[in-house]
């Protein structure tokens, strides 16, 4: 259990899972006949099938490339730790799992659970063709706020909608920053990544745009939702501002001629500034 946690990065499911929170809230404080529990764990359930499927299949996909990568080559499956057909095997039970679950959501959760798959999925491919990977990353997580939002009201909606755009910025935005680590491999391997096409002070720039975006669509929901649940206010504007320091923050860590934190920008500053934002967020709506 302990290596397949650590072939999926299931500490990483701190990056998306609050998201997906806020929009169960968003959704659920609405509803007039009681908490619906059983659906937030059916969304929780969802969220790690989901996760777990894309990301051992990611590893699945890469085995090669990552056991020719200097920084990867310790990983589960290039290791010897998993074997490929163990890993593939654990992708399509997730997947089974994942699609089974959206049947017990709703009606439309479970037709659309095909096509999260392929999102989620299909990032992996990405990068054998376009440097526009990292987006399709974002993307995949960006499902999360409208998902969840879906399992309760079942149908969709503009605030979570422009909370996925504000995910699919920030997610693409710090991949960028930590793909900057793999930029010569990229390049000697054929690979496709914004530095590894555009070069690291480009990608860099790239990157500051795309969080630029998401602080503009950050600011965009707290206020729609400030006028859409008048029972928050605050406290919903705190955790805003400490998300959108944070995401400045990586951005002084990390230089193209210095990446020695790169991953305390990557993991401990975006996994702070999501935890903070989604923990307050919710707060504010119940309270």
């Amino acid at each position: 259990m302990k290596n397949y946690l650590s072939l999926v990065k299931f500490s990483h499911t701190i990056f998306a899972m609050p998201f997906a929170m806020l929009g169960f809230f968003l959704a659920s404080t609405q509803q007039l006949d009681g908490f619906p529990w059983q659906k937030l764990l059916l969304v929780v359930l969802c969220m790690v099938f989901a996760r777990s499927a894309a990301m051992a299949f990611n590893r699945y996909l890469d085995r090669d490339i990552d056991a020719a990568n200097e920084r990867t080559k310790v990983r589960e499956i290039p290791a010897g730790i998993i074997t490929p057909k163990s890993a593939l095997t654990f992708v399509l039970i997730n997947c089974a799992a994942f699609i089974i679950t959206t049947f017990f959501i709703n009606q439309l959760c479970f037709f659309l659970s095909p096509v999260a798959l392929a999102v989620v999925l299909g990032y992996s491919y990405t990068k054998r063709f376009t440097w526009m990977c990292h987006l399709v990353l974002g993307l995949g997580l960006s499902l999360a706020p409208v998902g969840a939002y879906i399992a309760v009201s079942g149908h969709f909606d503009t605030l979570p909608i422009v909370y996925a755009f504000a995910v699919l910025c920030w997610v693409a935005g710090f991949d960028v920053i930590y793909a900057l680590q793999d930029e010569n491999f990229d390049k000697e391997q054929g690979l496709y990544s914004m530095p590894s096409f555009f070069g690291s002070k480009t990608a860099l720039d790239i990157s500051r745009w795309l969080h630029l975006c998401t602080a503009a669509l950050m600011a965009l929901g707290a206020k729609m939702t400030l006028t859409a649940y008048p029972q928050t206010g605050w406290l919903f504007w705190i955790a805003t501002a400490i998300f959108l320091i944070l995401l400045i923050y990586q951005h002084y860590l990390v230089k193209p001629n210095d990446l020695s934190k790169v991953n305390m920008a990557f993991f401990t500053t975006n996994g702070i500034a999501s935890l903070t934002f989604g923990t307050l967020s919710v707060l504010d709506l119940l309270v």
